[in-house]
């Protein structure tokens, strides 16, 4: 791609989405003098015990903003409803506006047949929203971005489908065990998901339990901790592996 904003988005469901599933592939770009810029459909205030639901979101998007300050990245609410994600007009015009005003090369998303539904409907919006990005008739305020952003999808949690089935393997990991630390670091401002963990999952140790998920993506990619990415070069985006590129010397495939 050329003259390139060096920006990254990343629009995931939830507030912690992007920490769990992408945060040491952002620092490693943050390193590349790349801009890092966090988005989340929702403020995830369904995702609270002790709170009433606007009191939880509030609480979580104070919790995303601090952990994008570790990266000195923007933070974003697109202020969908947590639980109740749906891909419709308003979600995509708002994704692409976003798109837009952050003028972003390169845009991660949850894969389409992500476990939860939230999940899916938002990989639905993203890809929906990143392809019209460059369209001049969609109705935002934002001009339009010169190139269609590359749309790279994160990894679900537990590595099945919504079904608890296998998942097609990975375009490609990165081997994240340098920026792991600080991935650890991010997910640590996420305090108030510790009781819903455990109530949703029964882990009696969240931010381990990440550790974990990281340490099996590892063993896969022959490193110590690793994310997977799967890249889609379908009709209508371009096909070039930037990120691939840009990090070759921690690119890994499936051992």
């Amino acid at each position: 791609m050329t003259n390139l904003n060096k920006t990254v988005l990343a629009i995931h469901a939830h507030p912690d989405d992007t920490e769990i599933f992408c945060a040491g592939t952002l620092a490693l770009l943050k390193d590349k003098c790349f801009k890092i810029v966090i988005a989340t459909m929702t403020p995830g205030g369904m995702g609270g015990v002790t709170q009433k639901e606007r009191e939880t979101g509030e609480t979580r998007k104070k919790e995303a903003s601090l952990a994008a300050a570790v990266l000195e990245a923007e933070y974003y609410c697109l202020e969908q409803r947590d639980g109740y994600v749906f891909d419709n007009a308003d979600a995509r015009i708002k994704v692409t506006a976003l798109i837009r005003k952050v003028k972003a090369d390169i845009v991660f998303t949850h894969l389409p047949f992500d476990y939860h539904p939230d999940h899916r409907a938002t990989s639905s919006i993203v890809e929906a929203g990143t392809i019209l990005a460059t369209l001049p008739n969609v109705p935002t305020d934002e001009l339009p971005v010169k190139t269609t952003p590359l749309l790279y999808y994160t990894s679900p949690f537990g590595f099945t489908d919504n079904m608890g089935g296998k998942i097609p393997d990975p375009s490609f990991f990165i081997d994240v065990t340098s920026t792991f630390e600080k991935k650890k670091e991010m997910l640590s401002f996420h305090e108030s998901q510790k009781q819903v963990m455990e109530l949703m999952f029964k882990m009696d140790d969240f931010f381990g339990d990440m550790r974990d998920s990281d340490k099996k993506l590892g063993q896969m990619a022959g490193v110590k901790y690793a994310e997977a990415y799967w890249q889609n070069t379908g009709a209508g985006f371009l096909k070039e592996p930037l990120i691939q590129e840009i990090l070759k010397d921690l690119r890994r495939d499936k051992k």
